[in-house]
């Protein structure tokens, strides 16, 4: 047992407003830069929707993430052999046009423009060439109901939806959408690590950090292919590939990263996990029905006393240990099983996990015709000035769970691989809290139900007070478990002689040439 410490993360999809104000602190801090200004390392897309860059889900097109042939994995557009082949020419890298090309406005036109019969415009000028450009696309360009027609209809999820279910979905009143924030899920079997000629993509030992060396990288690009999340971008001003980097500085000074911090909803979670290092090619090998499983038993229980000798052995500090313990991220992810990855089916093994939606609770809530016999029979609705009000009684509002929530096989596709079995328990657990919650505050559901409610979602009332104070009422240290960095250490584990180590600390246990 190889026991090594990661970040990981959790985002509460119901909870996400959709204000992007983590993007714009992102981009502000890290991508205001020219060649950057496309990049945006955190994004918040609307579901159903084709993403940023196009279609960034659909790996017949981009080649991304892992493949299974004979039993192993396998790189689906990188690699040796393939990565020789298209070393000059690769044909499944996303264009300019996957993204957007970025743009600004001549606002100086409004204000220096002589007097004439028209009214000055502030024509768009691409950000690249300096010409006037026709915008095409943009950042957020299908968000909320935006292009519905054109963008959520070419998700690559709504493959498995019925025409009858995508009807239901696309009628405008009651559209069925959420959104889906991203950013580097720093797997635990990064493809773009694999996939990098120049071995400039690494994963950090003391924290799991996926990061890329600009001294070392030569612009191959294979790690844009290669990431099936399309988090890895190339400047093309420096000639430097460009990702996510967790704001390691800031998570070094005991700081949560910039869109953690600045999350409006209050979504995301950062925490500690301790996992497996010798079973990675094991989980991200398992059929497309066990990936799940195979992620959540490679994550190792942070009180057991044998996982904590096996971690002290590998070099993981006490401190460490003690965040792993009080991690939100363990809670959610093994404790509760509420949290799931997002495409596990790429094999990448990613630390970002998500909570699925629940909402909307009423989409599809019937009306009731109250103006008949039904108005003497102690009617659950009225008609007010020809408009009838939906039936909100607590029945009617905690139904079926194929009937008011969003589509079960989209969602699937996004957070299970398709296995719908495992939307269901987490959705029946999301469902109890609610309904015994409910119960708790309201009081008009019996304890019969509540209670029963909770036995089928295989939880208990502690549990679901437990989930509730910590999605509902946490403060900020309970939401970011940041474990401390021990700078102490890599410094000490630096050879400036040129000396082989033996090891390289924090549990990579390797030989390593390190020069000055």
């Amino acid at each position: 047992m190889d026991v090594r410490s990661q970040i990981a993360m959790v985002f509460h999809l119901d909870k996400c407003i959709g204000c992007h104000t983590c993007s714009i602190a992102c981009k502000n801090i890290w991508t205001d830069r020219k060649g950057a200004e496309y990049m945006w390392w955190n994004n918040v897309e609307t579901k159903p929707g084709t993403g940023y860059p196009s279609k960034w889900e659909d790996q017949e097109i981009y080649k991304g993430g892992w493949g299974k042939r004979n039993g192993k994995i396998h790189l689906k557009g990188a690699g040796k052999r393939r990565g020789l082949v298209n070393i000059f020419y690769n044909p499944n890298l996303p264009v300019i046009d996957d993204y957007y090309e970025p743009f600004t406005y001549k606002y100086l036109d409004l204000i220096e423009s002589p007097q004439g019969d028209d009214q000055p415009t502030a024509r768009p000028v691409s950000l690249i060439t300096g010409k006037p450009i026709d915008i095409k696309m943009g950042p957020n360009w299908d968000d909320d109901l935006g292009g519905t027609p054109d963008y959520a209809r070419n998700d690559p999820n709504m493959k498995n939806i019925t025409p009858e279910e995508q009807e239901v979905m696309f009628q405008l009143e009651k559209m069925a959408m959420f959104y889906l924030p991203r950013i580097c899920n720093h797997c635990l079997n990064p493809a773009c690590v694999a996939s990098c000629p120049s071995g400039a993509i690494y994963k950090r030992g003391e924290d799991g950090i996926v990061l890329i060396n600009q001294q070392v990288c030569r612009a191959w690009r294979m790690c844009v292919t290669a990431c099936p999340y399309k988090k890895s971008y190339f400047n093309w001003h420096t000639g430097k590939s460009e990702k996510c980097i967790l704001c390691y500085p800031r998570l070094e000074a005991g700081l949560a990263p910039a869109c953690m911090h600045s999350c409006v909803g209050r979504i995301r979670y950062l925490g500690v996990l301790l996992y497996d290092a010798d079973r990675i090619e094991e989980a991200a090998s398992a059929d497309d029905k066990d990936l799940i499983k195979s992620q959540m038993d490679i994550i190792l229980d942070p009180f057991d006393e044998d996982v904590i000798k096996a971690a002290k052995e590998n070099g993981i500090a006490d401190s460490t240990l003690h965040a792993a313990q009080a991690s939100p991220i363990y809670k959610f992810v093994k404790q509760w099983g509420l949290a799931l990855p997002l495409h596990p089916e790429f094999r990448t093994l990613p630390m970002l996990f998500y909570i699925p939606p629940l909402l909307p609770v009423m989409a599809s809530v019937k009306k009731v015709d109250n103006t008949t016999e039904a108005d003497k029979k102690a009617p659950l609705a009225k008609k007010w000035n020809n408009d009838w009000i939906y039936d909100t009684s607590t029945e009617e509002l905690w139904g079926k769970l194929e009937q008011i929530r969003f589509p079960l096989k989209y969602i699937a596709s996004l957070f299970s691989a398709g296995d719908e079995d495992v939307i269901k328990e987490v959705w029946k657990k999301l469902m109890a809290v609610r309904i015994h919650r409910r119960r708790v505050t309201v009081g008009d559901i019996t304890n019969e139900k509540a209670d029963n409610t909770l036995s089928e979602a295989g939880i208990n009332a502690e549990m679901a007070d437990a989930i509730y104070a910590l999605t509902s009422l946490p403060k900020f240290e309970e939401r970011f478990v940041i474990p401390a960095a021990h700078r102490e250490q890599a410094i000490e584990m630096m050879d400036f002689t040129g000396d082989t180590k033996g090891a390289t600390g924090f549990g990579f246990k390797s030989k390593v040439k390190r020069g000055v």
